[in-house]
């Protein structure tokens, strides 16, 4: 069975008719072509834009020249009433100082620290799910996101979603989610810094609401470094690291914006590409047979950390999701000056668009692309393709810094959940593939789950 896909538009449309498709969705937004050109140009009446997917060219804008290539001021249109000045939208000297002070909370060997805070997480998904076991349609995709969002907050701040305020802050995300189209309309058109911004009233709302608990959250967190007693957790390691070149640590309006993208990247891009593994494992019972058996002989009942090594084939599967379903679909860059693209110059100025989507299913890279196929990654063909057109957590300096966290939380929470349940598709519920904020269904992922028999695991000492 091949995974759904958006179709593609025709080749040739109308600027207004590109526009209203865009808004909709990105993905069916685009022509067929590109997931077979090396790179392509779009003119609008406003800016060009240039898609690349030639590896060379992935290279000039990611890791050989970046700072020629800043993040665009159009991402950061629709994503300011949530994300503020985050890291995920900030470029030059205050971008290289906000990487200095979140990386070291992920480096190395604090994702040992982490990994039971995933666990626990983990063990609360499961039990969660027991009473929806019954074998009817279920949907997945807002337990996936409860899940994310639970590992979120224990890995964070040390409390789990049950938390009020942690409940509170993952009920507004899901309304913003719905309310908050990928692009606003000033992505779309050169409007001047002074114009009025077209974010509909809840757009705005759910993101006042998320910040403020986000806000109390970090007030009451910086309480308790001045107290001496908070938890050595994340948050409290990102608060109370001062940049090595200035000595400034992040206030908590900053912390905020910081807060912000944590959740929208280590939250929604999880729970996307867990609840697409999900459905993929459901559509090739073969593979979740495989995933099932080997979180029954390498999970025990209580925790530990390399167990992670051990999870190869529900590695391989989360690999695959992401390949097929990249959280982020699109990336977009800026040139600073004049670049030379293949057989053609970009102008300053222009648009620069890599898109995991269509790398992810390229034609000319991937052996059959569009089939879900986990041991690819075994052959030389899938070793290439993860060398030159894997990028679901981007890649060079502006790489995730959260991607080994998201590495480890996917498959492990894949396998805790197939070790206890078996899952089914509903067939008269394909999921359609969009671009919200990230990757997601139309409406929704439905699945059915039956128990199978197998020992619980508990909770972190």
């Amino acid at each position: 069975m091949i995974p759904p896909k958006p179709p593609a538009r025709p080749d040739k449309v109308s600027l207004w008719r590109y526009f209203r498709l865009f808004r909709r969705d990105i993905l069916s937004a685009q022509p067929a072509r590109l997931y077979r050109a090396w790179m392509a140009e779009f003119r609008t009446p406003f800016f060009r834009s240039y898609l690349c997917n030639d590896a060379a060219l992935v290279d000039l804008v990611l890791k050989t020249r970046p700072r020629d290539f800043p993040k665009s001021d159009r991402v950061r249109e629709g994503l300011t009433p949530l994300l503020g000045n985050s890291v995920f939208v900030t470029n030059g000297p205050v971008w290289e100082r906000q990487r200095r002070i979140i990386d070291p909370a992920f480096e190395g060997g604090r994702l040992r620290d982490t990994f039971p805070a995933m666990w626990d997480a983990g063990v609360a998904m499961v039990e969660r799910l027991r009473p929806a076991a019954t074998g009817t349609p279920h949907e997945m995709e807002l337990e996936t996101s409860h899940a994310a969002a639970d590992v979120i907050f224990r890995t964070l701040f040390s409390i789990p979603i049950e938390n009020a305020v942690a409940g509170a802050v993952f009920h507004e995300f899901r309304a913003h989610q719905t309310a908050q189209p990928v692009v606003n309309l000033g992505a779309l058109l050169p409007l001047p810094r002074w114009f009025p911004r077209f974010h509909s009233r809840q757009t705005r709302a759910t993101a006042r609401r998320i910040r403020s608990l986000i806000a109390a959250l970090t007030a009451e967190r910086a309480q308790a470094i001045a107290a001496g007693t908070a938890p050595d957790d994340l948050a409290t390691k990102i608060m109370t690291f001062a940049d090595p070149e200035t000595g400034q640590r992040f206030d908590t309006a900053e912390m905020v914006d910081q807060v912000a993208i944590f959740f929208l990247a280590g939250h929604e891009t999880s729970a996307s590409a867990l609840a697409w593994a999900l459905y993929l494992l459901a559509t090739h019972p073969d593979w979740q047979d495989r995933v099932a058996a080997e979180a029954q002989a390498e999970l025990g009942e209580v925790p530990y950390f390399s167990v992670i090594n051990r999870l190869k084939t529900a590695r391989a599967v989360f690999r695959e999701a992401l390949r097929l379903y990249p959280p982020v679909p699109m990336m977009v860059r800026e040139t600073r000056c004049p670049v030379p693209l293949r057989d053609r110059t970009a102008p300053a100025g222009a648009q620069i668009v890599l898109s995991p989507w269509h790398l992810h299913r390229h034609e000319r890279i991937w052996d059959a692309p569009d089939r879900f196929d986990p041991a690819r990654f075994d052959t030389p063909n899938g070793k290439a393709g993860l060398r030159d057109a894997f990028l679901p957590f981007s890649a060079g300096p502006r790489v995730c810094p959260g991607a080994g966290f998201a590495m480890a939380e996917g498959p492990l929470l894949l396998a805790m959940l197939l070790r206890a349940y078996r899952i089914d598709p509903v067939p008269e519920r394909i999921p359609e593939p969009v671009a919200y904020l990230t990757v997601r269904a139309r409406r929704g992922i439905w699945l059915r789950l039956t128990p199978r028999a197998a020992p619980a695991a508990t909770a972190a000492p």
